[in-house]
């Protein structure tokens, strides 16, 4: 049972309904009018400022792994709007960002550093989801992993918190070091987080950047890489030219497929890590010579999410500005044109794409 305290006058100005976009089945979404969820004990109600396409999202719907009248995203800055019972880490009225899952933190998993394994942390903490004019925050989020927004810290820059934290996990675990050479295998929207949150965790690593296109080439190099190649011989040679012959300390494969994972291991020195941070084809295999790793203790390991933990590191930093992802912005489409975001995703149209509240909302907040 809500309380009334908590509601104000921000409750009595909310409209009566909740827009949102809804899957439909296969590829299909379709804005839809829901009831705005009423938060119990421990939660908080959000209207969402903008929320991010992901392209776990895109994922989801071209494998088949959502349901009829799921609500996607999961990337999302709101303002606080209703508090229910007991939630008094926040006040009406602030601006907050919060991930959709959390891990239990006493589970196995937990304990032994593999939160993003938590059975929990599969939950989805947002109801019904991030791309929605209205979002509930279950009490484990609001309590453990929801976090004010400074003033002066753009939504654009905010909004990147839970994809920079699952970037930082693979950084992290890559054990890369102070100094040295990484590469960023693609540099899609996801590729060029990598570099950025390099830059801020890492500086004094240098980063080469490989994709086919010069355009996100050269973008990559305004970013912060030292250089930006096309795959094949040319990255060889730039991790040649920036290791002094001994090759990149860490490759984060953010296209997937075996190609890309022979091509990392190719480009790794001895002892060397390769991530694997994106989804490979349905049913492929790896097919590479074993004694790579073996005989020159290499690594390949997957980062697939993120825990508090990142969360915290890279609020952080996006808070006291040595990251600001928001230059990977291209696209800014109302929550009723998120079909056609998705669409633009789906194309590879553009880097990241956000959303912001429907139009019919706009209207009602003026």
């Amino acid at each position: 049972m809500r309380s009334e305290h908590t509601q104000g006058k921000d409750a009595a100005a909310r409209p009566a309904t909740n827009r949102v976009i809804a899957c439909r089945g296969g590829r299909d979404l379709a804005l839809e009018t829901r009831p705005i969820p009423v938060p119990g004990p421990g939660e908080m109600l959000l209207r969402v400022r903008v929320s991010g396409l992901c392209g776990t999202d895109l994922f989801k719907l071209e494998t088949g792994a959502v349901t009829a009248g799921m609500v996607l995203g999961h990337e999302i800055v709101g303002d606080v709007t209703a508090l229910g019972a007991g939630m008094d880490r926040f006040r009406l009225g602030q601006r907050v960002a919060v991930p959709h899952h959390v891990s239990c933190g006493q589970c196995a998993y937990c304990r032994r550093g593999s939160e993003t394994m938590c059975r929990t942390f599969k939950e989805n903490l947002l109801e019904p989801g991030g791309f929605a004019d209205f979002a509930l925050v279950r009490p484990r989020a609001a309590a453990l992993a929801a976090r004010a927004v400074p003033d002066g810290i753009p939504d654009e820059a905010a909004v990147f918190m839970e994809p920079a934290a699952c970037v930082l996990r693979g950084v992290n675990r890559s054990a890369l070091g102070t100094e040295g050479v990484a590469v960023v295998q693609g540099a899609g929207s996801m590729g060029l987080l990598h570099i950025l949150v390099i830059r801020a965790v890492r500086p004094g690593v240098r980063i080469v950047a490989v994709d086919p296109m010069a355009e996100r080439c050269r973008l990559a190099e305004r970013l912060g890489a030292g250089a930006g190649t096309p795959p094949g011989e040319a990255t060889a040679r730039a991790v040649r030219d920036l290791s002094g012959g001994l090759g990149a300390d860490a490759v984060f494969d953010t296209v997937g497929g075996p190609a890309l994972l022979r091509a990392a291991l190719d480009l790794t020195r001895e002892g060397g890590t390769v991530v694997l941070f994106a989804h490979a084809p349905a049913g492929a295999r790896a097919d590479f010579d074993l004694n790579q790793l073996f005989k020159y203790e290499r690594r390949v390991l997957g980062a697939y999410s993120a825990g508090v933990p990142e969360q915290e590191e890279i609020f952080a930093a996006i808070s006291d500005g040595r990251l600001d992802p928001s230059p990977l912005v291209s696209h800014r489409f109302p929550l009723e044109d998120g079909p056609r975001g998705m669409e633009l995703l789906r194309q590879r149209g553009g880097l990241k794409i956000l959303l912001y509240p429907t139009r019919e909302l706009s209207k009602e907040l003026i």
